[in-house]
């Protein structure tokens, strides 16, 4: 098993009601593959530290669980992917960092 950890990070806030939509939205996209075992998605939860974030403040972090490292590579060219990237990034730019891993648990 690996997971798949991703924090996206909106270049400026968007509502509450728009990143659900976009959680969603990448959440059918990587169920739909069958290549994903799981997703779990959240918001960030804001506090007064944020301001001095040295890189960047999340807008939400997705995980992905996967069975191996076969599937998570696969999940790099899942049709659409680019689809929804593109079409995001055209409506609120973000950017996103990841690391794959072990269950932390």
């Amino acid at each position: 098993m690996i997971h798949h950890t991703m924090i996206v990070s909106f270049d400026n806030p968007i509502p509450a009601s728009e990143l659900d939509q976009y959680l969603k939205e990448f959440e059918e996209l990587v169920m739909g593959s069958g290549l994903v075992e799981s997703v779990a998605a959240r918001h960030h939860i804001r506090v007064p530290g944020d301001d001095h974030a040295p890189v960047a403040v999340a807008s939400a972090i997705v995980q992905l669980r996967l069975a191996d490292l076969d599937a998570l590579n696969a999940t790099f060219t899942i049709p659409g992917a680019l689809d929804l990237i593109k079409r995001w990034q055209t409506r609120h730019p973000y950017k996103a960092i990841w690391v794959n891993h072990e269950p932390l648990a």
